[in-house]
């Protein structure tokens, strides 16, 4: 009984804002360990750039690529440059998707080794941010979610974030079950997101649901089972 109790304490409490972060700059690509994959090269020349040409052809001369660089048009007259890194365990790679029009930033697929993000890049400052899932934004595009459902590495994070200034404000971060289910949210107004999850093995078993909704005093809560 004071298990259950406190788990349902846990459910009530508000999600507590979370520091800004300000963002980080494009990293050199050090060789080590061992040397790109012919599946790499195969993939990218024959798939996976052919493939992000199109994705980016509405928004030449912005974007381009040139070989294992992805060149992204920031203002000012500047560029920034994101180079894949090909090697060993600590590989990853960088292929554009879109440009987001409510964050004016670049949406960079950036899968790594046992590992996937995405990389947002501001158009006015160039600096980097990093999200586990793609962004959704809320109706009134003042914040938007990401999703980070996965078993390797293990993630289970839904992540509020609202910009602020030149940075990115990570408003709450509310805990999924994902080491059972796969979890996937939308917004259904601008203070409240819905949550639904379905079992990974038993697809006749009802899987977990929940809301979360932004009080007025701006903090997030999780209502539901």
């Amino acid at each position: 009984m004071l298990a259950r109790l406190a788990c349902l304490a846990a459910l009530l409490l508000p999600a507590a804002a979370l520091a800004q972060a300000t963002g980080g700059e494009p990293k050199a690509c050090v060789p080590n360990g061992a040397p790109p994959t012919q599946e790499y090269e195969r993939e990218s020349q024959t798939k996976e750039w052919p493939q992000e040409a199109q994705r980016f052809r509405g928004d030449v001369p912005n974007v381009a690529r040139q070989g294992d660089r992805l060149r992204l048009a920031i203002d000012g007259g500047k560029v920034v440059e994101l180079q894949d890194c090909p090697y060993g365990d600590t590989a990853y790679q960088y292929l554009y998707e879109r440009f987001d029009d409510p964050g004016r930033s670049y949406v960079v697929r950036t899968p790594a080794y046992e590992d996937f993000s995405y990389t947002l890049v501001m158009k006015r400052t160039g600096r980097l941010f990093n999200v586990y899932g793609a962004p959704v934004w809320a109706s009134d595009k003042s914040r938007f979610l990401s999703v980070a459902c996965s078993l390797l590495p293990e993630r289970g994070t839904l992540s509020i974030h609202k910009p602020s200034d030149d940075g990115l404000a990570v408003e709450a971060e509310i805990a999924l079950p994902c080491a059972m289910e796969s979890c996937s949210a939308r917004w259904d107004f601008h203070s409240w997101i819905s949550v639904s999850c379905t079992p990974r093995d038993e697809t006749g078993k009802k899987g977990t649901e929940f809301v979360v909704l932004r009080g007025n005093d701006g903090k997030w809560n999780r209502f539901g089972r």
